[in-house]
């Protein structure tokens, strides 16, 4: 009792600083999202729905049943290595840069600057994606009530909607893309469970001949975005606790739906299913089933492009802080708080890429975009894991489980990665290779380039959601200026 009456009668004779000390998150608004709103977010950036289909379809069309189960499996292990690993930062720091703020804290500027690209292109890329499919799935659901819609305008309105949604406000946001997940996983989980064999099963004929890697891959992303959480740290209630458990956490929920969708695969259940996906009624399907599982699969596909631009838009309006974007990154909305600038910005050129592929076509280009943006997040993953090492050995808290899920989970994503750039060159084709390379090699050109443009951005690299001085009692914390110049809390004050 008498430590607090001396810390309150110190509080009164203690002076402010002259500059106060204010979180460069300041502007999202702090302390707003619940940890259902997080794992919303998380949860549909890796759309366990279309997952569950898709996983299934790639195990059956390269005939691999038990030993995609086993994959899938051994995918999930090693994600939730990586989640524990970045784990480490998030019981210790809010970010809205997320793993690129975790990369400078573990391994600098130069590794946060190549996880900063390799996650722009994994969102910027699975937002593509994602819109192209939710498009093409409107527009065959307008094709079974008998009429067919212009192309173009069905993405403009795509986009409208989800930038509308995201501007809106986070939450709003977080609780549109729960309820559409939600609504998606239960019809396909209910079908898997309950659906019957179909006495053929009728597959297209597999794009590679590597169905091992397909599967691993295929496995590996559709696990990937559990990280999607850490870009709200600053906006979380409790973003310590909060973010911490959402992100470990998702790879399991995830992990253990897949596992799920390979057994179904491997008993049958899925047959309605795959053939519902792959076919429609041409197979004897239910209109109704197919109807369905359209609308299932248009949500969850929508729901990842939301929360994957939602993401990308945290990530540029960080960089724009740190300055290492154009300053106009972010800008906020005074009305909803949220990054208007960056928001708009991924939006539009998400509804571009997918406007485009449905114009003009995919072709090969939309395969080498899945891979190169599969290739990417592992090396996001594989950096940020080795970070965490280098981190918590700086601060003097390196662990044995640390290092070890973090070697693990390094040694997988090197090895997938590793057998598809080998897959590639054997097949002659150079796409990814030129890709993963340029996204290694970013990070030393893109701080080269800073270092001679806007060196002030090197040294307001990592921004993260730090304690503000009406967070501190008067006197119970000491301030001081960090290389900016900004007044931060650096210490405890006297006991």
């Amino acid at each position: 009792m008498s430590a607090l009456t001396d810390a309150i009668a110190r509080s009164f004779a203690t002076r402010e600083p002259e500059r106060p000390a204010l979180s460069p998150m300041r502007a999202l608004g702090r302390r707003r999202l619940s940890g259902i709103e997080v794992l919303a977010q998380s949860v549909a950036t890796t759309a366990p729905a279309v997952s569950m289909v898709v996983l299934p379809v790639t195990m059956l069309t390269h005939d691999r049943l038990l030993g995609g189960m086993v994959t899938i499996l051994v995918a999930t292990i090693a994600v939730t290595l990586i989640a524990f690993c970045v784990s480490q930062f998030t019981r210790r720091m809010a970010a809205a840069g997320g793993l690129h703020s975790f990369a400078f804290r573990g391994s600098g500027t130069r590794a946060a600057l190549t996880v900063a690209v390799a996650m722009l292109v994994k969102y910027v890329g699975s937002a593509v994606m994602t819109l192209y499919h939710g498009g093409q799935a409107v527009i065959a659901l307008c094709g079974l009530a008998g009429f067919s819609p212009p192309v173009l305008p069905v993405y403009l309105a795509l986009g409208v909607g989800i930038l509308s949604c995201l501007l809106r406000s986070v939450r709003f946001a977080a609780l549109t893309i729960l309820t559409i997940e939600v609504s998606s996983l239960v019809f396909i989980v209910g079908l898997m469970a309950f659906g019957d064999s179909a006495s053929q099963t009728a597959l297209v004929p597999p794009s590679s001949g590597h169905g091992t890697l397909a599967l691993a891959l295929a496995a590996l992303f559709a696990l990937a975005g559990f990280e999607s959480a850490v870009f709200f740290g600053p906006e979380a209630q409790r973003p310590l606790v909060t973010v911490t458990r959402t992100v470990l956490f998702t790879p399991m929920i995830c992990g253990s739906l897949f596992v799920f969708a390979g057994w179904a695969a491997w008993s049958g259940r899925s047959d309605t299913l795959v053939n519902a996906y792959l076919h429609g009624t041409s197979t004897g399907v239910s209109p109704a089933v197919v109807v369905a599982l359209n609308v299932g699969l248009c949500c969850s596909w929508l729901a990842s492009a939301m929360a994957s631009s939602n993401a990308a838009s945290r990530l540029v309006y960080s960089l724009g802080i740190e300055r290492a974007l154009p300053r106009w990154c972010a800008r906020v909305h005074r009305s909803f708080r949220t990054p208007f600038a960056a928001l708009t910005a991924v939006v539009g050129l998400v509804v571009l890429g997918a406007g485009a592929f449905a114009i003009l076509g995919t072709g090969v280009v939309f395969g080498d975009l899945r891979l190169v943006v599969r290739g990417a997040v592992i090396v996001a993953y594989v950096i940020v894991a080795i970070a965490s090492v280098r981190f918590l050995t700086r601060i003097g808290e390196q662990t044995p489980g640390v290092r070890a899920a973090s070697t693990l989970g390094s040694v997988a994503g090197v090895t997938v990665l590793g057998y598809l750039l080998y897959v590639n060159v054997i097949d002659v084709s150079y796409v990814v290779p030129i890709a993963v390379a340029a996204v290694l090699s970013s990070g030393l050109l893109w701080r080269a380039r800073l270092r001679r443009r806007r060196p002030d951005a090197l040294l307001r690299m990592g921004a993260f959601d730090s304690a503000e001085s009406a967070d501190v009692l008067p006197g119970a914390g000491v301030f001081g200026a960090d290389a900016t110049g900004q007044t931060i809390l650096v210490g405890r004050g006297p006991r």
